[in-house]
């Protein structure tokens, strides 16, 4: 029988630290995170719509996108409870009120999703009670890490295509709650590493093996700092190191 991997824990934040980092770098994962809907803006650019101004150029629709996902991490660090599967309903309702058939809603219907070449992925029905179950089950399992939790619940949403639309960006900011719940640091996927993620997405679609696509995230895609040597930093010590 095959050793199951684990996956240690890289960086050990508290949950409000946590928060604070997301915030301080939520031009770069809204940047990132847009990329799933084939927004191509720069980062200034990022910066310049999520400031509330236009950028001439840029379709509404990117805009919509880029200023929804900040909405999305917007609330993912405001909630203090755990994620649930209602509050990956919300995620998906902000995240993709604008091209969801039914933002907020699980998926009913057939999907599916284009691989590339010829090849294509129809993901099973949904099944709230059993989402719902996963869910929790992942989250209680106290053998594994923060990181493996988070990891396992993102990728499971990815392919299940829980709902009609917004999933990779749904599954991401739903991981990536997890991580700031346990002060784990965060899951940011360096967009110069997209092509070989994709690969490795579309590998994962097909086997229903996420094996190889979480070794490689978490050797490619964790973000932290290394904050402290046993000691709890200061509100004005955690702000200095962000800035």
């Amino acid at each position: 029988m095959a050793k199951t991997r684990t996956y240690m824990d890289k960086y050990k934040f508290t949950a409000a630290e946590n928060q604070r980092f997301a915030r301080a770098n939520f031009t770069k994962l809204v940047h990132t995170n847009a990329r799933f809907e084939g927004v191509n803006t720069t980062l200034p650019q990022t910066q310049t719509i999520m400031d509330g101004m236009s950028v001439a150029g840029v379709p509404v629709e990117d805009v919509l996108t880029i200023v929804n996902l900040k909405r999305g991490w917007q609330y993912i660090t405001a909630q203090n409870s755990p994620l649930t599967l209602t509050m990956e309903k919300q995620i998906n309702k902000i995240v993709a009120a604008e091209d969801a058939l039914v933002p907020g809603e699980l998926r009913q219907g057939k999907g599916g999703v284009n691989l590339g070449s010829e090849d294509f992925f129809e993901p099973p029905l949904i099944n709230e009670k059993q989402e719902q179950s996963f869910l929790q089950k992942i989250l209680a399992d106290p053998r594994t890490t923060i990181t493996d939790k988070a990891l396992t619940v993102m990728y499971h949403n990815m392919r299940q295509q829980i709902f009609w639309d917004g999933n990779k960006r749904t599954a991401t900011l739903s991981a990536n709650k997890i991580m700031i719940d346990g002060g784990a640091g965060l899951i940011n996927v360096p967009l110069d590493k997209w092509d070989q993620w994709n690969e490795l997405i579309a590998n994962y679609y097909q086997t229903n093996d996420m094996t190889k696509i979480k070794q490689w995230t978490y050797d490619n895609g964790i973000q932290g700092l290394q904050i402290r040597a046993n000691k709890k930093l200061s509100a004005n010590e955690l702000n200095q190191m962000y800035k």
